[in-house]
């Protein structure tokens, strides 16, 4: 089993960037996919991006791509969220999760959630 804690959140005005971080515990880190997931208020938690156990392969959600980018770091056991040309629309609290592959992560199969970090954005 893995643990997640995230961080890196805060208060940034649009157009500003903010990395999340989410450290793992665990000594299966390296074999899982790891992703982010964000809820904002009266709304339903949705998929933002997720990468692959080898970080070669990384997927992200339309709303997100082109701004947002996913990383990972095994020997740190971290993974990261740079999110530039911030949004008011994407001032959410933003999730960690691991999951067996990519599949299980965009279909929300996650073995494992951070407890969230507060993102949020000012015009």
């Amino acid at each position: 089993q893995v643990q997640l804690v995230e961080s890196g959140g805060g208060l940034v005005q649009a157009g500003g960037s903010l990395k999340l971080s989410c450290a793992a515990s665990g000594r299966t880190f390296s074999s899982y996919a790891m992703g982010w997931f964000r809820q904002a208020p009266g709304k339903e938690r949705e998929f933002v991006a997720v990468i692959r156990w080898s970080g070669g392969t990384t997927y992200y959600a339309d709303s997100v791509k082109g701004r947002f980018t996913i990383s990972r770091d095994n020997a740190k056991n971290t993974v990261y969220l740079q999110m530039n040309s911030l949004k008011p629309e994407d001032t959410a609290v933003y999730y960690c999760g691991a999951a067996r592959n990519t599949a299980a992560m965009t279909n929300k199969a996650l073995d494992a959630w951070g407890q969230g970090t507060l993102v949020t954005v000012y015009s």
